[in-house]
């Protein structure tokens, strides 16, 4: 298996892994989400590619915060049922903090949800501790008038 930047050709792998977070998009609107965040030099997208086939994917972004040093954090994290506890996820992350390392950040975040609790202790096996737990509110915003 490699870590590798995403390209592409790996979004219809990409789009239906997405699917497995709950979050289903088309592979043309997920290709055009990903073009967006390809085109910002902050991001970053890897996957793992077996055999040609995508089993998992990370999205990191540097977050420029007043309230902290450079951090960086772990948008998203999905790897492929079938290849869970094989060490794909390890490689993600462990191919982000590089990233990150490289590009002078000292600390990554990442947030993963209450239904998530096998998830809860993968992050802490690789030294993420818990800071705190919160609520996530969201608001359509409608677009502007023209």
């Amino acid at each position: 298996m490699t870590v590798r930047p995403a390209s592409s050709n790996d979004v219809p792998g990409m789009a239906a892994l997405s699917g497995v977070l709950g979050y289903v998009a088309t592979p043309s609107a997920f290709d055009a989400r990903l073009q967006r965040v390809l085109s910002r030099a902050e991001d970053i997208v890897l996957v793992a590619d077996l055999d040609r086939q995508v089993v998992g994917w990370l999205h990191g972004s540097e977050q420029p915060l007043l309230t902290s040093d450079r951090s960086a954090e772990i948008l998203a994290l999905v790897v492929d049922g079938t290849q869970r506890r094989r060490g794909v996820g390890r490689q993600l992350i462990a191919a982000f903090e590089a990233w990150c390392s490289a590009r002078g950040i000292v600390q990554v975040c990442v947030r993963s949800n209450v239904v998530r609790p096998e998830s809860h202790a993968f992050y802490e096996r690789l030294g993420y501790d818990r800071v705190k737990t919160q609520h996530v509110y969201r608001k359509p915003v409608p677009p502007a008038a023209r």
